[in-house]
């Protein structure tokens, strides 16, 4: 099958995670199966390992990609380790990458990229309501700012004046009438000036962070003793729920339910940054089941 998308840290994640023949696998967000594959081809598990994506395009794809064997469920990562820990599921390695992906990105029609004209949608999971459209021209000038400070970590001066610059341009129809109207107000740094906004919204569309947040705290419960977890971060405000949530769990002596096994984060080397560009944000963590 072509190959749509390049995971990101795919040597580091093997190594930390180490899979062996037999193990099972939970991959919370499969995507198009990038991580899963490698893994998998070691371990030849593929019942007992579920992969999950609340992405329909992702599942569909993960269908013709994979043996019947393998479990994948269609839904946010946390409501699936919800039902996995209610069915007492467990597993050897459970890997999350909070990243979108590179087809969400690339795709116009998903409204992700500033780089693209495309509608104001931005959601992973397009049964749902919230879509970026209903943020930009339906939250207030506040709601905006705070959103941007918050999820963007936009200064908040800048964040209240691209607030009520975008709420008179209103009504905004794609993608590219949003940046536009960034780009107006902006001078051209390393990044495009529109990128803070977009991971705002976006964030705020999917509710990141509160998955995030509620999502770890459950995670030791679906892990076999000695069972590792590895987690892929893109931006500082994931990484710091991850870092905070490892420690806290890993500080209660032998009585921890984790072991840290990555004292400092894990990046991309130069190599994978050429074939990767996009890699150069991500950031690998790995804990281990006491």
């Amino acid at each position: 099958m072509e190959k749509l998308h390049i995971p990101v840290l795919l040597s580091e994640v093997l190594a930390g995670l180490h899979p062996q023949p037999g193990e099972t696998y939970l991959d919370l967000t499969a995507g198009y199966g990038g991580h899963a594959s490698e893994i998998l081809d070691v371990t030849q598990q593929f019942k007992g390992s579920v992969l999950v994506d609340r992405d329909e395009f992702a599942i569909n794809y993960l269908k013709r990609k994979f043996p019947h064997e393998i479990t994948l469920k269609h839904t946010d990562f946390y409501s699936a380790v919800l039902q996995l820990t209610e069915c007492g599921e467990t597993f050897d390695m459970i890997l999350a990458d909070f990243g979108v992906s590179s087809p969400q990105i690339d795709m116009e029609e998903r409204g992700f990229s500033f780089k693209h004209d495309g509608p104001l949608d931005m959601r992973m999971d397009q049964n749902q309501s919230l879509t970026a459209d209903e943020i930009v021209n339906h939250y207030s000038e506040r709601e905006l700012a705070e959103i941007f400070v918050k999820f963007g970590e936009e200064k908040p001066g800048r964040a209240k004046m691209l607030a009520r610059e975008i709420v008179h341009h209103r009504p905004v129809k794609t993608t590219k009438e949003l940046a536009d109207i960034i780009l107006g107000k902006s001078r051209y740094s390393k990044t495009h000036p529109a990128a803070r906004v977009f991971q705002a919204i976006r964030i705020a569309v999917n509710d990141e962070l509160g998955e995030i947040e509620k999502t770890l705290p459950l995670l030791p419960k679906l892990l076999n003793k000695n069972g590792r977890l590895g987690i892929i971060t893109f931006h500082s405000l994931e990484d710091r729920l991850v870092k905070d949530y490892f420690k806290e769990a890993s500080s209660f002596g032998e009585e921890s339910e984790l072991k840290i096994i990555t004292r400092k984060p894990i990046v991309a080397e130069n190599q994978e940054l050429v074939i990767n560009p996009r890699a150069r944000s991500a950031k690998l963590r790995i804990a281990q089941r006491n």
